[in-house]
């Protein structure tokens, strides 16, 4: 039998015999549900900050459109707080789950 068969033998067998679930799956599991929502809400928040700090930076410019650059620095000073603030906010989310769970 060459080794190509017996890996296919043994992936059949093993996909009939029941798992087990060792300590080091359950904590692998316990840290995937403490992270998730954390990057779940980094992910959304830096995109939208960044998206702010886009639109703030189209409105600065006064080729595209006259007379808004006051507003343009507003925005985009504020997606720049959001951008900037965003991986303190994330850590926060992160140390509370994990002191929680």
């Amino acid at each position: 039998m060459s080794n190509k068969e017996k890996n296919t033998v043994e992936k059949i067998r093993s996909s009939y015999t029941e798992k087990t679930v060792s300590k080091l799956d359950k904590l692998r599991e316990l840290n995937k549900k403490v992270e998730r929502p954390a990057k779940i809400f980094a992910y959304i928040f830096g995109a939208i900050g960044a998206l702010v700090l886009g639109t703030g930076m189209c409105l600065a410019m006064p080729e595209i459109i006259e007379g808004y650059m006051p507003l343009g620095i507003a925005v985009g000073v504020a997606g720049i707080i959001m951008v900037s603030f965003n991986y303190c906010i994330y850590k926060g989310i992160l140390m509370s789950r994990r002191n929680k769970y």
